[in-house]
């Protein structure tokens, strides 16, 4: 049972690693404003997220399953040789830290994506207020219909 808790830590490491890869493809995908790209990568990440969990989800119920009344694998290692413990908890620490990784660069990831959507936000309230036409119905304060600030269409007659 131990080595079937140690290769489902092995999975999940190599896929928080290729989650990782994924993440910083994505931030260069983001820096580079390839929003295609982007798209079909979040895709894959959200896949193998979906996978991870499972992976999760089958150790845990392995763990209920052979250690009645435990649920984690730390608690699985404090009653196990001290070598065999070791080697676990080696491989915790390796998971949490590929879970750090992940998180820190998803962090990133995100703040690029909404100062870049802050940015698209702005610049479109920019360009409305500029094809927004003057308000045309009000006075001056001469007691005269103001004019607009921003020309109307209007049609041209003449001879050419």
């Amino acid at each position: 049972m131990i080595q079937s808790i140690q290769e489902n830590l092995t999975r999940q490491i190599r896929a928080l690693e290729l989650l990782s890869s994924l993440l910083e493809e994505e931030f260069a995908d983001l820096r580079d404003r390839k929003p295609q790209d982007v798209s079909i990568l979040e895709l894959s990440i959200q896949e193998l997220m979906r996978q991870i969990a499972g992976e999760r989800k089958s150790l845990r119920s392995l763990i209920e399953t052979t250690y009645p009344g435990k649920q984690r694998v730390s608690e699985v290692a404090q009653s196990l040789a001290p070598e065999v413990a070791q080697a676990l908890s080696g491989q915790l620490a390796v998971l949490d830290r590929a879970e750090q990784t992940c998180a820190i660069q998803a962090d990133m990831n995100r703040q690029l994506a909404m100062g870049l959507y802050d940015q698209s936000l702005n610049l479109l309230k920019q360009l409305h207020q500029a094809i927004e036409p003057g308000k045309s119905d009000m006075y001056s304060r001469r007691g005269r219909f103001a004019r607009s600030a921003q020309p109307q269409v209007s049609m041209f007659r003449g001879g050419v």
